[in-house]
């Protein structure tokens, strides 16, 4: 069965070929399809369609369509009305037998541009107005890894589905929404990098959002393990997040999460967090770094008086997360200490902030990264959440 992804940033996950799933909310200016996956050696062509209804036989608004066959090329093409146009040819092949890809398809106010393993490819003019676009057709000699569709640039919340609003400041990276150039020059590393086990299979629970309180079945809690990854999140990343979450992510018994998780807020991101930091509340933050980000500052703050009771600032350049706090007006002593730095340019990213009693645990992609303690004794009293630099977010949820 193929796992649809409920309303909201929602990437499907080793989807069986052919694969027919629609795309919430459509697709608008700065939105972008990202797609990973793997060619066979025995290829001879396959195809991927932006369909204008849920059934193959709808207008096809964009057919993307690499062709091996002694004459290699990719061909453009749109469908209406049942019949094809003309087609846009590109004597040129991006990908290559036996290897894997990923591809970027960045919808502007012209076309849809491809980027594919970090390179420009082609853009093909909009022929079919995009509001049209409803579903995504994929189909032939080709596995797919995941599918996601990020961004719109103009607000958060579920807003448009799966559009939302991921980008607001991203300047040349993101450009007001991801128009401006998704990654930026070459997507380096593997946008989505699996935890130890791999990622999911077909099918991940009932549907991860909901209310990350039910169970990411329904939810978030009582089941991450059911059906996330399978059987047990593979590499024992979580277990079960609500329900006790097994593999030991940020704890066991956590207690369910309260309140609406957040979609593709725009950044610098600010928000009140309904009843303050307590013992065992939980953070989830994803997103990931754009090609030629460098620094990424998450402050857990006191309105009333400013203080930075937690600050936590990844330097990808350095390759070093900062930690310190700031009371009073006056700085902390950073930490540094770090076995590892998951935050990486193209790389997407998986956090937990779990406050305790005496510390800060953060988890990143499954794996524990590192413990801050309190400096601040009524650390109850944080109320807001701040997070700003060069960063895409995609979901926040407490």
């Amino acid at each position: 069965m193929t796992f649809v992804a409920p309303p909201g940033y929602q990437p499907v996950y080793g989807p069986r070929i052919p694969y027919l799933g629609p795309i919430y909310g459509g697709l608008r200016e700065g939105t972008s399809i990202y797609l990973q996956g793997s060619i066979p050696e025995d290829i001879t062509r396959f195809f991927i369609n932006l369909l204008c209804g849920e059934s193959e036989s709808s207008d096809v608004a964009l057919h993307f369509n690499p062709r091996f066959d002694g004459w290699d090329k990719v061909v453009f093409n749109t469908c209406q009305n049942g019949g094809w146009e003309s087609e846009d040819k590109v004597r040129d092949m991006p990908f290559s037998k036996g290897e894997n890809f990923e591809m970027v398809i960045m919808i502007t106010s012209q076309g849809y541009q491809f980027k594919i393993n970090g390179r420009d490819f082609h853009m093909f003019e909009h022929r079919i107005p995009l509001q049209r676009v409803r579903a995504m057709q994929i189909g032939g000699d080709v596995s797919i890894q995941t599918i996601n569709v990020i961004g719109g640039g103009n607000g958060g919340g579920m807003g448009g589905g799966m559009g939302g609003g991921m980008g607001g400041g991203m300047g040349g990276g993101m450009g007001g929404g991801m128009g401006g150039g998704y990654p930026g020059p070459g997507m380096g590393v593997s946008m989505f990098t699996a935890p130890q086990g791999g990622y999911p299979g077909p099918g991940m629970g009932g549907g991860y959002p909901g209310d990350m309180g039910g169970g990411m079945g329904g939810g978030m809690g009582g089941g991450m393990g059911g059906g996330y990854p399978g059987g047990d999140m593979g590499g024992g990343y979580p277990g079960g997040m609500g329900g006790g979450m097994g593999g030991g992510y940020p704890g066991s018994n956590l207690p369910s999460m309260g309140g609406q998780p957040v979609y593709n807020p725009p950044v610098p991101y600010s928000s009140m967090i309904q009843g303050g930091m307590f013992p065992k509340r939980t953070v989830i933050v994803r997103g990931m770094v754009p090609y030629g980000g460098d620094r990424i500052s998450i402050n857990f703050v006191v309105s009333r008086s400013r203080d930075i009771v937690f600050h936590m600032n990844p330097r990808v350049r350095e390759g070093v997360v900062v930690r310190n706090s700031m009371i009073g007006g006056s700085w902390g002593q950073e930490d540094r200490e770090l076995s590892m730095n998951p935050f990486l340019e193209g790389q997407y990213f998986d956090m937990s902030i779990r406050c305790g009693n005496q510390r800060f645990k953060v988890f990143v992609n499954g794996q524990h990264l590192f413990d801050f303690f309190h400096r601040f004794q009524s650390f109850n009293e944080i109320d807001m959440l701040e997070i700003e630099g060069d960063v895409q977010i995609s979901y926040i949820h407490f």
